[in-house]
C-alpha cells in the first residue's frame, strides 16, 4: 500500500443507496448471493470464457444471434426461450456445455448491480464460492472498497448482507471497517449467523422463495465458502476472471 492510512471498506445495502456513495478511485464488489454473482462465479470456474450482463431481457435473448449461451431469470424462475437460468447448476450438470463459450445474463437484481455500480475503477463480482479469492485480490490492490448488494428489487435482503460481513472479517487487518456503521452492523450479522451461516438464512425472505420454487440445493450451494479461486471483474461490457 502506498501510504499508512489504511484503505475504507463500506456496505452499501441496495443499488437504490448507490447516489449517496463515490465510487470513483474505489473497487465496487457486487454481490447477488442468491444467485446470480454465484451463478457468474461458477460459470467462469467451469470454463466460460466471458459473461455479458444485461438488464433487459430482450437485449439478452438477442445475443443467440451472436453465438452466445443464454441466461435469464425473472422473479427467480427461468425465463422462457433461453438456454439457463440463474442457478449455478446449470453450469455444472452438463445439460448445456459450456466449457469455451460465452454467456449473455440477465437476472432481476444482479446484472443490474453491475450496470450502476459503473463509476467504480474496478468491479469486482463477489459471492460466498470465491470470497478468499476477492479478500486477497482486495488487499493487493489496496483502494477504498465498497460492497454493493444487489438486493431483492431495490429493498434489503439478508444474504448479500451476511456476505459483506463475512468479507469484512476477513479483511478487517487490512481494510478500516469501523467507520462505517453499514460495515459494523453487517460484522455483528455474520458473527450471529455463525458458525451455521446456511441454517441462519432459513429465516430469509429470498430462501423461502427459493424454497418455494424447490431451490434449496442452490442455497446450499451458493454458501459454501472459497469453493473457487477465481475473480471475476467487470470491465467494457464483459465479465472475465483475472488471470491467477
Amino acid at each position: 500500500m502506498s501510504s499508512s492510512r489504511l484503505p475504507t471498506l463500506d456496505i452499501c445495502f441496495s443499488p437504490e443507496l448507490l447516489p449517496v456513495f463515490n465510487l470513483q478511485g474505489r473497487v465496487a464488489v457486487v454481490v447477488d448471493i442468491l444467485r446470480a454473482t454465484s451463478s457468474i462465479v461458477t460459470a467462469l470456474a467451469q470454463g466460460v470464457t466471458h459473461l455479458v450482463p444485461f438488464s433487459e431481457l430482450a437485449d439478452c435473448q438477442a445475443m443467440a444471434a451472436e453465438g452466445y449461451l443464454t441466461a435469464a431469470e425473472r422473479d427467480g424462475q427461468q425465463a422462457a426461450g433461453v438456454d439457463l437460468g440463474n442457478s449455478p447448476f446449470g453450469y455444472l450438470n452438463g445439460v448445456v456445455p459450456v466449457r469455451g463459450r460465452g454467456v449473455a445474463i440477465t437476472t432481476t437484481n444482479g446484472t443490474r448491480a453491475l450496470h450502476l455500480s459503473a463509476a467504480a475503477e474496478e468491479i469486482v463480482v463477489g459471492a460466498f464460492l470465491n470470497i478468499g479469492a476477492v479478500a486477497e485480490h482486495l488487499r493487493q490492490v489496496g483502494k477504498d472498497v465498497v460492497i454493493v448488494c444487489a438486493g431483492w428489487k431495490g429493498n434489503f435482503c439478508l444474504e448479500d448482507t451476511l456476505f459483506g460481513g463475512a468479507l469484512a472479517a476477513r479483511l478487517q487487518a487490512d481494510f478500516q471497517t469501523t467507520d462505517s456503521d453499514a460495515t459494523l452492523a453487517a460484522l455483528d450479522l455474520w458473527a450471529l449467523a455463525q458458525p451455521d451461516p446456511a441454517a441462519y438464512l432459513l429465516k430469509s425472505s429470498h430462501v423461502r422463495r427459493l424454497n418455494y420454487l424447490e431451490a434449496h440445493k442452490d442455497m446450499e450451494f451458493c454458501m459454501r465458502q472459497d469453493e473457487y479461486a477465481v475473480v471475476p471483474v467487470f470491465r467494457n461490457g464483459q465479465i472475465t476472471s483475472l488471470p491467477k
